[in-house]
């Protein structure tokens, strides 16, 4: 609407298991709080409700005129790519006075791995102390690709982890190789005395439990869920999505 700030349609991947749906409106709630002047409104790709479709519909019958959609997703894969601007192509051509722009997926980012730091730590708090960081090992569990080029990038995570807190890792995923057991294996030959998982998902569902299934006997930390640096960065990249448009103006 005139004079308001644009509409944020913040995209997630969906998921059967109603706890993926039910972390990401906690997610959206704290992105709402943090910005009380902007309409914050979620969106799924898929399995969930109310689609990215439903969404943009009402946006428009509402009478607002631009929105930015902010892809809630860790990597730029498949679905920040190709399935989410093929969405927005249609819903342009079925509402040609509503602007739609899409935001940049949430990584890389820092923060998030800062996020993922933050989540092992509520499992081992003292893991940040030399004599016991020098022992954690931390396979961190990604859902994993088909493309090479794509598992290789979300390998840096681990390795920026270490970095941040000197503690051994290695990458592992639920759909691909390495697996969990193989990351496990490694850290155990590398001398880690305890290995904790830690996935790298914003919400739980099948795959996680997947991964705790897998092994049962560690410890496994949260997922990001409503984590602040997921409130700052969404914030960020809808702010970042309209620089264009302020520099044309």
């Amino acid at each position: 609407m005139f004079g308001s700030p644009p509409v944020l349609i913040a995209v997630a991947h969906g998921s059967r298991d109603p706890r993926s749906a039910a972390t990401m409106a906690a997610v959206i709630a704290r992105i709402a709080a943090a910005r009380p002047d902007l309409d914050v409104r979620l969106a799924f790709l898929d399995l969930s409700a109310p689609s990215v479709e439903q969404v943009v519909d009402a946006v428009a019958a509402q009478g607002h005129t631009h929105a930015v959609v902010a892809p809630l997703l860790l990597g730029s894969a498949f679905h920040a790519r190709v399935d989410l601007p093929g969405l927005l192509d249609a819903a342009r051509a079925r509402h040609p006075r509503l602007r739609l722009t899409q935001a940049d997926v949430l990584g890389p980012d820092a923060r998030l791995v800062g996020a993922l730091r933050d989540r092992v730590l509520e499992v081992v708090p003292n893991a940040l102390r030399p004599s016991v960081s020098r022992r954690l090992g931390v396979a961190v569990a990604a859902v994993g690709s088909s493309s090479p080029a794509a598992n290789a990038r979300t390998t840096g995570v681990a390795r920026a982890l270490a970095a941040l807190t000197g503690w051994q890792t290695e990458i592992c995923f639920a759909t691909a190789e390495p697996t969990v057991t193989a990351a496990v294996a490694n850290l155990r030959a590398r001398g880690a005395d305890e290995v904790l998982i830690a996935p790298w998902f914003l919400a739980p569902g099948l795959l996680t439990d997947r991964l705790i299934a897998t092994a049962p006997t560690l410890r496994h930390s949260a997922v990001i869920g409503p984590h602040p640096a997921l409130t700052a960065i969404t914030l960020d990249r809808y702010a970042d999505a309209q620089i264009p448009l302020a520099r044309t103006a």
